[in-house]
């Protein structure tokens, strides 16, 4: 039996509890259950601090309550002491009633002298549901420490923002008054937070089902833990939409198996039906068709990209895609040897005039550029012929020779059971040529490479930068080799 929690609550365990009490009571009582690593709830973690301390510049000569050094009996008496001492704006103030514990972004004092305002810095680009309970539950705590809120604000990103020279804060952020909304959420928190005590005083593990809140509004940290009674292959498994998936499993219709075909659309019948009987589909005159549309040389092309709430150069937006860099492989006939052309940007450096010099020196203007999701690669070409106006003829003589080879993967016009139901690269490859995969890589995808290149601006090290650089270019390699494969597999299994 797990030893009962404490009935102290945080803003961010109440939030936890109103999204799930199961969570709730998991956070107090963890499971004897090895959950797996979360890179990317670290990522949003640094970059979200990042953002929290750009936004102290929209209210300047504040002075900081600091989480890291301080107790919270510390943080509670600062804060106090900041209070009378008659400062105007406090960074992080620290306030616990009722035994729940908060931290207000910016705490800004009226003009009046006699009440205060809220704002809590987010790094969305809008207000959220959830973020009016955020605020909700700080309010909360300051009015039952005594002080008078008058007005609450949510700070989020302004991605109409257009970086120019230095960062203009007071135009990267946008605050909206949430006052109204925030307080009508404010009247049902008593009951909230003694329903919350008493689900961490439970000895017992709340006996909540899984369901859209698992990830509604966040991914929750325990769905390995809850949902380890699904079977592979299960409803959740199919792709696309058109069902309402825990309808299905409140039924108990779960299995691959148990699903009723003539309720699903054609693509997830054909998914239930490869996979039950590991078949596979293939329709050789249409992958011969796709073929016939690619010539020579053929430049096999991939692009990494970062965004970032705060546009790192001149001529971005918040959350702008900026390649950084490329892989290509470019073949001179059908089979032949591909030769390796790669790039990836310096650290700290806006990369995309280089990377765009770079990657017209080596495709010559009237080949063939094959990609895996046209969308994305074209969508970077053409911004990039946007930005730099004395290449853009250049660029755009390529990309009328853009080709898709995700295209007959998405049709289905070949098809494996072990793609499961995906037409992903990181799905097609293992299925089309088992010997290669992702898998084992240190950077095993987009999100991570992503992550990798904001991790590698901030390196120091000359030794870990050199490691990080080769595991992101070994990525990048094997998205076009990928490509490379594939590609003769389709020749080899559809042959003119």
């Amino acid at each position: 039996m797990a030893r009962s929690g404490s009935s102290g609550l945080s803003k961010s365990l109440i939030l936890k509890g109103l999204q799930c009490q199961k969570a709730l009571w998991l956070a107090k009582h963890p499971p004897d259950f090895e959950l797996p690593p979360q890179p990317d709830l670290q990522a949003k973690f640094v970059a979200g601090t990042e953002v929290g301390i750009l936004a102290q510049q929209l209210f300047p000569d504040g002075i900081e309550v600091p989480y890291e050094g301080l107790s919270f009996p510390a943080q509670l008496a600062r804060t106090k002491e900041l209070i009378a001492g008659g400062t105007d704006v406090i960074y992080e103030a620290s306030f616990s009633f009722s035994a729940i514990f908060v931290k207000v972004d910016l705490l800004v004092r009226d003009d009046q002298g006699d009440g205060w305002q809220i704002y809590e810095v987010k790094m969305g680009t809008g207000v959220k549901p959830v973020n009016l309970d955020d605020v909700a539950i700080q309010q909360y705590v300051l009015n039952g420490c005594g002080l008078s809120v008058s007005r609450s604000f949510l700070v989020h990103i302004d991605n109409r923002y257009l970086r120019q020279d230095a960062l203009e804060v007071d135009k990267l952020f946008a605050s909206e008054d949430i006052s109204v909304k925030v307080a009508a959420r404010q009247q049902s928190l008593p009951e909230i937070v003694r329903d919350f005590r008493q689900t961490m005083a439970e000895h017992q593990e709340p006996a909540i089902d899984i369901g859209p809140h698992c990830t509604d509004p966040y991914e929750c940290d325990y769905i390995p833990y809850c949902w380890q009674h699904i079977p592979e292959n299960s409803v959740f498994d199919l792709r696309g939409k058109g069902i309402n998936k825990f309808d299905y499993y409140n039924q108990g219709l779960v299995k691959f198996a148990d699903l009723p075909l003539d309720r699903l659309n054609k693509a997830q019948r054909q998914q239930v039906e490869t996979t039950l009987k590991q078949q596979d589909l293939l329709d050789t005159n249409k992958v011969d068709e796709f073929i016939e549309t690619l010539w020579y040389p053929l430049c096999h092309l991939d692009f990494e990209s970062f965004n970032s709430p705060i546009p790192k150069f001149d001529d971005t937006r918040p959350y702008q895609q900026i390649p950084f860099q490329y892989s290509l492989h470019i073949q001179q006939s059908a089979g032949a040897e591909p030769q390796h052309f790669e790039y990836l940007a310096p650290p700290g450096v806006d990369p995309r005039r280089e990377l765009s010099e770079q990657l017209l020196a080596v495709i010559p203007e009237g080949a063939c550029v094959l990609t895996y999701n046209q969308a994305f690669e074209k969508g970077v070409l053409r911004n990039l012929a946007e930005l730099f106006p004395d290449l853009a003829e250049a660029i755009n003589l390529r990309l009328p020779n853009v080709r898709d080879l995700m295209t007959p993967f998405r049709r289905r016009d070949v098809y494996r059971w072990q793609m499961r139901g995906s037409y992903s690269i990181k799905e097609v490859l293992p299925a089309m040529v088992p010997e290669l995969s992702y898998a084992g890589l240190e950077i095993a995808d987009g999100m991570a490479a992503m992550q990798a290149y904001h991790e590698m601006c901030a390196l120091d090290d000359p030794a870990m930068l050199a490691e990080l650089r080769r595991a992101m270019l070994e990525y990048c390699r094997l998205d076009t080799l990928a490509m490379v494969r594939i590609l003769a597999e389709l020749r080899t299994i559809a042959p003119r």
